[in-house]
């Protein structure tokens, strides 16, 4: 695999991480509605997530807004680390 400048790579996995949780946002909210109340996956997001509401337009543009904010934060703290320690699966040093 080619080696991407650290800005690109952030660029990457920043946009892999966001649809990662903007995936698993959609399918918790998908899940809420098909099961029952007792099943209440919000209740998990609610925490991670300001403005979060289940079920209201603005909470679920908050969610999103806020999972792909955490995907390019992981991105930007675990890139330069990766780089720095040159650790990563199948990495050589």
């Amino acid at each position: 695999m080619a080696e991407h400048s650290t800005a690109r790579a952030i660029l990457i996995w920043g946009t892999t991480f966001s649809l990662f949780l903007t995936i698993s946002l959609l399918a918790c909210i998908l899940y809420g509605l098909l099961l029952p109340g007792g099943f209440e996956m919000h209740r998990a997001w609610s925490p991670w997530l300001p403005g979060f509401e289940w079920l209201t337009f603005g909470g679920i543009l908050a969610g999103l807004f806020w999972c792909l904010v955490y995907g390019f934060w992981t991105a930007a703290l675990l890139v330069p680390l990766r780089r720095l320690t040159g650790l990563w699966f199948g990495a050589e040093k």
